[in-house]
């Protein structure tokens, strides 16, 4: 019987917990960043002028109903304490809606959309119960390095994905190669199936006696309203979030449309892309680790301020680059920044979140954080449509000043509520 209370039990459930994040990077780096963005646009819409509208209209929906579903599922979450359920529904609804990809073709358009609303709610609703695991596997001492050893572990998971897809995506969007490309959509669902497992097998939770059931979905509302009420007790939370609702906004922007960016505005290859990526991905390696050191030595809300500034001189550097090597050291200054702002902002949460309610604030985390994804990418590309996209990147720009400024606001420090 394995003790449970261990040293060396303790870093296999952090282990586990990581895998996750190694798993479902398959789908973010395939489905959202690299191979569907450019196939839904240049293959299911081809001829269609609007694509890069109807790609961010698709995430926003999916992101809208993420945002509405959230706090609910948190706050059930959070008093049945039965997380892996939860998690474990909305992973496969994930990787069944990512396989079924594979059937989309030229002009499938409300297909396409269909299958990937419900893959992302699958996706980023999950993650509002993946993120909960966190104060239960370490202290509050090592939420920086623990959170950011997940995040890092997830980039070695797109180095590797990335690896394997490189042969299927080396002859572009011509007809013969579009079942190639097709079937990289099943080799995400796989990668995240199998790499998923062990957080589904070995992780433990804490449990209590009580099980699921619908009469639970009202004291999930009764608890979100109870929240809703008791805001002015959780100030300095929401100032927090509402920072977080801004700058994760530009950030998720930037990411959905950096591939199209970087085909449209400096003509990369799709083989180029995936080099642009692997570059990313690899600085973001050290960025997670890197700056979850960090901040548990200077504190999350410095560390989240420097990272801001990061993404800040890549937005304007993206304005004017015109050569391809140029934007190669770009991508690896995103990936130093996403690294830092994604495993920062989560340990930021776990250390300013009472105990008690760590499931249900993940939900309004995750809340505001998907929120905001429905309002960046309509801009962008309303923006790109109007004018161009090197405009568009600038007005995401000024959304993270906003919530750099927002994010001063916030106090660092453990409060206490009565």
């Amino acid at each position: 019987m394995i003790n449970f209370t261990s040293g060396l039990d303790k870093k296999f459930q952090i282990f586990v917990w990581t895998l996750f994040d190694l798993a479902n990077t398959a789908f973010y780096v395939i489905i959202l960043t690299v191979g569907f963005p450019l196939y839904f646009k240049e293959i299911i819409n081809i001829g269609n002028k609007n694509g890069d509208f109807l790609w961010g209209l698709a995430f926003s929906i999916s992101m809208l109903i993420v945002a509405l579903i959230s706090p609910f599922l948190g706050a059930i979450a959070d008093y049945t304490s039965d997380k892996k359920k939860f998690l474990l529904l909305l992973t496969m609804l994930c990787i069944l809606a990512t396989s079924a990809l594979y059937f989309t073709s030229s002009n499938t358009i409300l297909l396409g959309i269909i299958l990937l609303i419900l893959a992302n709610i699958g996706f980023e609703g999950g993650l509002v119960f993946y993120d909960a695991f966190l104060p239960e596997i370490t202290t509050e001492r090592s939420y920086g390095r623990v959170s950011g050893y997940g995040f890092a572990m997830g980039y070695i998971g797109s180095l590797v994905t990335l690896l394997i897809v490189l042969p299927y995506y080396s002859f572009g969007f011509v007809p013969e190669n579009l079942q190639n490309i097709r079937f990289t959509f099943i080799i995400a669902a796989f990668f995240f199936l199998f790499f998923s497992l062990p957080l589904f097998l070995f992780l433990k939770e804490k449990k209590n006696n009580i099980s699921f059931n619908f009469s639970l979905l009202k004291i999930g509302y009764q608890r979100v309203h109870t929240t809703f009420k008791e805001f002015n007790k959780y100030k300095n939370i929401g100032k927090f979030l509402l920072s977080y609702f801004l700058y994760i906004d530009a950030i998720n922007t930037i990411i959905i449309f950096s591939s199209i960016f970087a085909r449209e505005t400096l003509n990369f290859e799709l083989t180029e892309i995936i080099i642009l990526f692997a570059i990313v991905q690899s600085s973001a390696i050290i960025g997670s680790i890197f700056f979850g050191i960090l901040s548990d030595k200077i504190g999350q809300k410095k560390t989240l301020t420097i990272t801001l500034f990061l993404w800040l001189l890549i937005i304007i550097f993206s304005y004017f680059v015109q050569n391809k090597d140029l934007f190669y050291l770009v991508g690896g200054m995103a990936g130093l920044a996403l690294g830092s702002s994604q495993s920062t902002s989560r340990s930021l949460m776990s250390k300013i979140t009472p105990v008690e309610k760590k499931t249900e604030f993940f939900g309004f985390y995750s809340f505001f954080g998907k929120a905001s994804a429905i309002i960046g990418p309509l801009i962008f590309g309303f923006v790109s449509s109007a004018i161009n996209q090197r405009t568009a990147i600038i007005s995401i720009g000024l959304i993270i000043v906003t919530g750099l400024f927002l994010l001063q606001r916030v106090e660092e420090k453990k409060l206490y509520y009565d």
